[in-house]
């Protein structure tokens, strides 16, 4: 936490629940007493376009955005949005990428992406197979997104207890999808 407060970055693609994701964030800082604020910062809209989301948390806290080199914590949804978020990390942001490549046109090499976030953020990596995990044990990609948050609460990674992210869940997600979020968030922790 910088000056007492967490700087989070979630990249991905329109299409992978990101609006969802960050309503889940924002209701568990909220539960947990932190005061919080998030932006979405590009075609949110736009199935398959780029989205860069930005949430600060912690005692007050004034600016929804993240400084370059100041992310505490990088969620990468997909590859080569995760390279993008990069700018972001300083030397000690813990990055946390789903090892998901979507081949768009003007795109890098899945192998040439994992060789500039290796040089570019090194040991602080986890490359986190979420999307096929959550295809084999649930049958839905969608809620890699999900699996990732139980991923950086359960490791600590984040200062938000899981009991507040599913409190979070249980508010936010409509009741015919809440059981299906809640195993994905879990799945980490089985």
């Amino acid at each position: 936490m910088n000056n007492n407060v967490f700087n989070l970055i979630i990249t991905g693609v329109g299409g992978q629940g990101i609006i969802t994701l960050v309503s889940i964030l924002d209701e568990a800082c909220f539960l947990q007493g932190y005061d919080v604020r998030s932006s979405e910062l590009h075609g949110l809209s736009q199935r398959g376009g780029s989205v860069i989301t930005h949430i600060r948390f912690g005692k007050k806290v004034y600016s929804p955005i993240v400084s370059a080199r100041r992310a505490d914590l990088i969620i990468g949804l997909e590859l080569s949005e995760g390279l993008r978020g990069a700018s972001f990390a300083g030397k000690n942001t813990i990055f946390v990428v789903n090892n998901y490549y979507m081949p768009f046109e003007g795109n890098l090499p899945k192998e040439e992406i994992l060789n500039k976030l290796n040089n570019l953020i090194g040991k602080n990596m986890h490359l986190v197979p979420a999307s096929k995990i959550c295809e084999e044990k649930l049958q839905k990609q969608v809620l890699s997104g999900i699996y990732l948050l139980g991923f950086v609460a359960y490791k600590k990674f984040i200062p938000i207890k899981p009991e507040f992210i599913l409190k979070a869940i249980e508010n936010i997600i409509p009741k015919k999808y809440r059981e299906l979020n809640i195993k994905a968030l879990n799945l980490v922790n089985l």
